[in-house]
């Protein structure tokens, strides 16, 4: 008589059965949850509550290719003049803008308004796209240069 090899059925590997099962309840639960915490109506805690508004002043931004940038305030006198190592922080805050405006057609040149709130945060808002930053996480170094900026346009106000 010949050998006939039949082969068996592969088994599967319990291990890996489980793993998979957990990986797709823990996605289902995180699911769930997600959609429960949109129905609370619970307020995001990522976002800063909003607060009054203690002052703000619009500015304009002009900025080139280098980094450098110029700001002026509501009245067209400069506020700041910086280099491209200087600049940099409202450089990237202006590019930003600009994308944002161009996405939509909006002018470029249009002025943005910066918000100090009684909650000690810092915020530029554009008013054109609706665009708005809070600069408090972006480190204490870029905020000191809006807050800076905030500090010469209401100097006098």
């Amino acid at each position: 008589m010949s050998d006939i090899h039949i082969p068996h059925k592969k088994e599967e590997d319990p291990v890996l059965t489980n793993a998979l099962r957990a990986m797709f309840a823990m996605v289902v639960l995180v699911l769930i949850a997600v959609t429960a915490f949109q129905f609370s109506g619970m307020q995001k805690s990522a976002i800063p509550p909003n607060a009054e508004i203690v002052a703000e002043a619009q500015i304009s931004i002009s900025t080139d290719q280098t980094g450098a940038v110029q700001v002026f305030n509501a009245h067209g006198e400069i506020l700041a003049d910086w280099d491209g190592d200087k600049g940099g922080f409202v450089s990237g805050v202006a590019r930003v803008i600009e994308r944002e405006r161009m996405k939509i057609g909006a002018p470029i040149d249009a002025p943005v308004i910066i918000r100090w709130r009684e909650n000690n945060r810092l915020s530029v808002f554009d008013p054109q796209t609706e665009w708005q930053a809070d600069l408090m996480g972006f480190g204490a170094d870029n905020a000191r240069a809006f807050a800076t900026l905030l500090a010469k346009a209401t100097k006098g106000n």
